[in-house]
Parts: C-alpha cells; structure tokens; sequence
C-alpha cells in the first residue's frame, strides 16, 4: 500500500500554532519579572516550590484532560523512566541557576545563556552524537566562542551562569532528544518533577520545622506579603506547565524553522528586561561579545534555512 503525504496543517492550524508559540516563549521572557517578587524565599526555597507545584499542576492537567495514562506508559518503560530521571537533573540545575541569576542581578548573562544554547547543542551533536559539521556551523561556533572571550576578558571572569544555563539546557534536550518524540511536553515533565519531588519536599518539610520556610508565613523579607507571597510560589507550577502546553501546541502546528525562529524570543525579551527594566549593566566588551554571539546565530539560521531541505533536526526542547 503506498504511503500517503502527511497532510498540511490548514491555515486556521498555522495561526493557532503561532500565537500559541509566541505566547510560550513570551511566558518564558517575562520571567525575570515574575521570580523576584518571591525573592524574600531565596534560591532554594523557590527551587522546591517550583518543583512541587509543576508536578501537581501538570498531573491536574492531565487528570482534567484524561490524559493520564501516557504517564502510566512512561513509567513502565523502565529506559525511558531512567532517561527522565537522568534529565530532571539537569533541568534542576537549570531552574537552580536561573533562579540565581534572576535573584542576583543576572538577568543579562541569563539571557545570553538561552541565546548561546542552540551553539552548544550543535557542538554536543558533535561530541556526543557523531555528527558532521558544516564548515559554516564550525564558523558560527567559533564566532560565539570569541564572543564569549570577549565578554570574559572585558568583565576578568568568565560568564559562568550563562555557561552553566546554556550547558545543563543543552545535555537536557541532548537527553530528551535519546527518548524521542514519543514522550508528549506534559507528562514527561510530570515525571521529571516527580523524580525531584523528595528531595524538594524534604527541604520544604525541614524549613517549615527550623521555622525559616516563607509558604503559609507573613514577613517583612518577602515582596509581596502574606498570601500573595505563598500565591506566588505555588503559581510557579502555573508558570512552568501552561507555556510548556502553548509549546506542544506550536511544536504540532508550525514548521521546525518556525519554531527554530521563535526561540529567540524569551532572551531577546529577558535581556531587554535585564538592560532596559532592571539597569544592568553593558560595557563596551559585553556589548561586543553579545554582538559576537548574535552574529554566530545569524550564520546559524542562514545554514539552516539552507539546509532545511535535509532531514530535520529534533524540535528545540522547551526552555525552563
């Protein structure tokens, strides 16, 4: 029997996708706005709060939608169960130092992190994978590579948090990408949270004993104040699973180079949120390495739009 086409989504589709995959990466932007307001929680606290209520949130969703069982199926695949074990790792240590960032005045070297991220999961295609390299995507990781020089010798310290968000986001789309398509945005992210879940319960429990914790708690360090302070931790589940479904839905509907596109809109507004909203600061040689590293992203695209005729790359994994 021949194969038959896969069919176009109609136009109503293409719409649907775009707006639902600006909304997400918009969500995303805002972020460094969202996460201060809880400051008074530090770090940590917020950490575990994020983790806790994403994973309530998200088995909310899926109970709501019926959709439950495709958790019970993740979970009976012991390999993949391991895979998303192995990646809420890095996704713990994402969240973690983008927290850090947001919290320390950051927000700037955040941004560059996420705009780096698609050079380092090319080189790690390189490293771990086998792949071939053309010339022109040896250039562009050049290019942001002396960017990133550039930056460290202008400031005499490397850009470690940009470092680290942009190297735990890559292996964790590397190990999301070994799983497959196969594993829908939500339920693995209900996995992945739940494979942290005890260790961020555990911190949250022993807080509330040494009477330190801020949830449920009035205090003069927090923004915001009792109960919206306790609000807002638990709003980040929100934060976290309601883009992660606008992606899903974007991912279905839009063309790879699209979605590929689109990534850059949550740096593009965290840094503006980090020069323009929150006054951090561009000297001349972090102006230079950023430009730097934009110019590797130009190259990067053209080469895509070149090559977007070859098989395709995976879908850019959901920033956190």
């Amino acid at each position: 029997m021949p194969l038959t086409p896969h069919p176009q989504p109609d136009q109503r589709s293409l719409r649907r996708g775009m707006v639902a995959g600006v909304g997400a990466y918009a969500m995303w932007g805002v972020l460094p706005l969202y996460f201060p307001l809880m400051a008074g929680a530090g770090v940590w606290e917020i950490g575990a709060h994020r983790v806790l209520w994403s994973m309530l949130f998200c088995g909310l969703l899926l109970a709501l939608t019926g959709t439950l069982g495709q958790v019970r199926a993740l979970l009976r695949d012991r390999g993949v169960l391991g895979r998303l074990a192995l990646a809420s790792s890095f996704l713990a240590a994402n969240w973690v130092t983008f927290l850090y960032a947001v919290l320390t005045d950051r927000v700037v070297d955040a941004s560059l992190g996420y705009f780096i991220n698609p050079i380092i999961t090319v080189l790690l295609a390189v490293l771990v994978l086998r792949e071939r390299l053309r010339p022109v995507q040896w250039v562009a990781i050049g290019i942001a590579a002396v960017g990133v020089v550039v930056i460290t010798i202008g400031y005499g310290t490397m850009p470690w948090v940009a470092v680290v968000l942009a190297g735990s986001f890559g292996i964790y789309g590397l190990a999301k990408n070994r799983i497959g398509r196969t594993v829908p945005a939500l339920p693995g992210l209900l996995v992945e949270t739940t494979a942290l879940m005890p260790v961020s319960l555990a911190y949250v429990v022993v807080l509330g004993i040494q009477g330190t914790g801020t949830f449920l708690t009035a205090t003069d360090a927090t923004a915001l104040g009792h109960p919206w302070h306790s609000l807002a931790l638990a709003g980040s589940g929100i934060t976290t699973a309601v883009p992660l479904v606008c992606f899903a839905v974007a991912t279905r509907a839009l063309p790879l180079s699209t979605v590929g596109l689109l990534q850059f809109i949550a740096p593009t507004m965290q840094f503006i949120i980090g020069v323009a909203v929150l006054g951090e600061q561009m000297p001349a040689a972090r102006w230079a390495g950023f430009v730097l590293v934009w110019v590797a992203l130009v190259l990067l695209g053209v080469e895509g739009q070149r090559a977007r005729r070859r098989p395709a790359d995976p879908v850019p994994p959901a920033p956190q």
